[in-house]
């Protein structure tokens, strides 16, 4: 019986063995050194805000795992022999495999900070990180200092302010991660976070990281040689791909672990995918990918189980799309905005008076053909947007039948007409007006449930 070895029980390592016990009888085994059961990594800041315990994390209840025939090993791989097909785990236990997928996600950054390892200095991916920061803040703590502008920063940030900590951020771009979002949307954003009471620093850079007579964290001195008195300090510049475990070993390495599109290494039987990957470009000109989000890697999985069941399968993103909560504004993107404009596209940005709800759409010139779209503080359809884009659907289309997009318009308020009015100001040569919703939706989910896509034609008639 094959045996295929998983390291790695977030949602890569998980999604492809479940799929491939419902494709085979192979004997499963997933290693882990950061929890016994698989949970919902997204929710660490919910354990930490007391919204949930790790009980309510974990997708499946603890019987799943035998029920199916999945083995779950704790411990920490640091060694594998790929000539021998055998990997080496930290207590010198030695595992042999058949298949091998190396799924072990990222690690924090760090860039060399003076002072960037001392106690009270951490970021937060793992459910450690987790436990290492209710010890941290644990001690007295009259200000926390978080670095850099990433997604996990304003979780950050929001966890630590529920508990009464003041924060102060430390960004050194412009605006906040304006180096991902137009700078309209940064602005918006920006002043979101400064709403909620947060010290938000601009252009302001970490020096070093200084230690108290307790050696644990006292201050950071800023890159305008500010000091600011801090005892608890986030760093939270982003993540990289975390492949400590195949460095000595014969698997080639990039930043990740290198795979062609079926998520195969250069070694026979040994495959990556999820954050640790770096999917190698096909076409010239293009670079190498790391898609460190929880659907990509989930994406991955299903596609690498077929594979691993001997249906050989590519992995194909398809749309891009994210989604994340900056507060209580909710953020969507599908396709592609870029933070610049690029060269053969126009953009169309709405945003509502208030300043917490806002459209940013991108289309090329001459087809008018929408290519992505950023929604802060309105919630919209996935389905939707993704075969608008798919299907290449001229912006005209898109803002007729915005209210195809609208998801539950019972409960959260819509603002498709202030939307097309301001498309119609800003282009008062086109005669458009909002269409009805049913019948358009109806056509669209009939084909949708049908596992196809609707004829465009069919969804332009006026209603």
């Amino acid at each position: 019986m094959d045996h295929l070895v998983i390291i790695g029980n977030g949602v890569t390592g998980i999604t492809t063995a479940r799929h491939v016990r419902k494709r085979s009888g192979k004997k499963i085994t997933v290693i882990s050194n950061e929890t016994e059961h698989f949970y919902s990594r997204p929710a660490l800041m919910y354990i930490y805000l007391g919204h949930m315990g790790y009980k309510e994390t974990k997708p499946y209840e603890d019987w799943f795992w035998e029920k199916n025939k999945i083995d779950l090993l704790r411990g920490h791989v640091t060694a594998i022999d790929t000539d021998n097909k055998t990997l080496r785990l930290e207590d010198s236990r030695r595992v042999a495999y058949d298949q091998l997928l190396i799924a072990t996600g990222s690690q924090s950054n760090k860039f060399g900070w003076p002072g960037q390892d001392l106690p009270g200095v951490q970021g937060l991916y793992s459910m450690q990180d987790l436990e290492l920061m209710e010890r941290n803040t644990a001690h007295r703590v009259s200000r926390a200092v978080m670095v850099g502008g990433g997604l996990i920063g304003v979780e950050m940030a929001e966890m630590l302010l529920s508990r009464k900590i003041p924060v102060t951020f430390l960004v050194r771009e412009n605006y906040y991660w304006d180096n991902i979002l137009p700078q309209e949307e940064a602005k918006l954003i920006s002043r979101h976070i400064a709403s909620h009471g947060v010290d938000l620093r601009l252009q302001t850079g970490l020096k070093e990281i200084v230690a108290g007579e307790s050696g644990r964290v006292a201050a950071v001195v800023t890159n305008q040689d500010e000091k600011i008195v801090c005892q608890f300090v986030g760093l939270t510049p982003g993540v990289h791909p975390n492949i400590d475990a195949v460095k000595n070993s014969k698997v080639e390495t990039g930043k990740g672990v290198l795979v062609n599109e079926y998520l195969e290494t250069n070694i026979s039987e040994i495959y990556a995918a999820g954050d640790c990957a770096e999917i190698k470009a096909t076409v010239a000109g293009e670079k190498n990918r790391l898609e460190q989000l929880w659907y990509t890697g989930r994406l991955q999985a299903l596609a690498l189980a077929k594979t691993l069941c001997g249906e050989p399968t590519k992995y194909e993103r398809g749309v891009w799309f994210n989604s994340a909560k900056f507060f209580d504004i909710e953020y969507q993107t599908y396709g592609f905005v870029s933070a610049e404009p690029r060269n053969g596209e126009k953009s169309f940005y709405w945003e509502h008076p208030a300043g917490k709800h806002c459209v940013h759409m991108a289309y090329k010139e001459g087809s008018e053909q929408i290519v992505g779209v950023n929604l802060f503080g309105i919630r919209m359809r996935h389905e939707i947007w993704d075969w608008w884009i798919r299907e290449k659907r001229p912006i005209e289309d898109v803002m007729e039948n915005l209210r195809a997009a609208s998801f539950d318009p019972e409960f959260y308020k819509t603002f498709e007409a202030d939307i097309l009015a301001a498309y119609g100001r800003q282009n008062p040569h086109k005669n458009l007006r909002l269409q009805r919703q049913p019948a358009l939706l109806k056509k669209f989910w009939k084909g949708f449930a049908n596992g196809t896509r609707p004829n465009p034609a069919t969804l332009n008639a006026r209603g």
